[in-house]
């Protein structure tokens, strides 16, 4: 297995993570429209098959009446079917949580279906209790996964408040 860093993920790329997986990120997600991400954290096979891969960017939230704040947006994370359970997925995270602290803002947020919401606690993320607003084609729309944040810095804290997510969710 060969880990590296890219910027955007070819069709061919997704197919091949993907691996005519029905749905792999989950029933509530594969009816969701998300934005793409900017910097990718990839493994390869030796034949050059893309067979785990985990994305940022920044957005912007606000929370409550505060003041809006960027965000590094973590997403798309996936392994493929054929190799869950083999320990990949801490080696793409852990990269891009380095990815997201040299990036700039002070915490990180993703989405998450319920069942992964103790997986990513061990990488020190905190589920969001507040309710987290994103865009969707036909409007806002409340998230109907969980939100969960980590600080990239020390000090850094999440406000309370309802979370407003500018633009498609990461």
């Amino acid at each position: 297995m060969q880990f590296g860093e890219q910027a955007a993920l070819t069709e061919q790329d997704w197919a091949d993570v993907v691996d005519q997986e029905d749905e792999p990120f989950g029933p509530i997600g594969a009816g969701l429209d998300w934005r793409p991400k900017v910097r990718h954290v990839t493994c390869r096979a030796a034949d050059g098959r893309l067979v785990a891969t985990a994305g940022a960017l920044v957005a912007s939230v606000q929370v409550g009446a505060g003041a809006t704040f960027d965000v590094v947006g973590l997403g798309s994370v996936i392994v493929t079917r054929s190799l869950r359970g083999r320990g990949l997925m801490p080696k793409l995270i852990e990269p891009l949580l380095r990815i997201a602290r040299a990036v700039g803002p002070d915490r990180a947020m993703l989405f998450c279906r319920p069942e992964l919401v103790g997986l990513y606690e061990r990488f020190q993320f905190i589920q969001i209790a507040a309710p987290v607003w994103v865009d969707q084609p036909d409007g806002r729309i409340e998230m109907p996964e969980p939100a969960m944040w980590r600080a990239l810095r020390p000090g850094a804290q999440w406000p309370p408040g309802r979370v407003e997510v500018q633009g498609f969710p990461f």
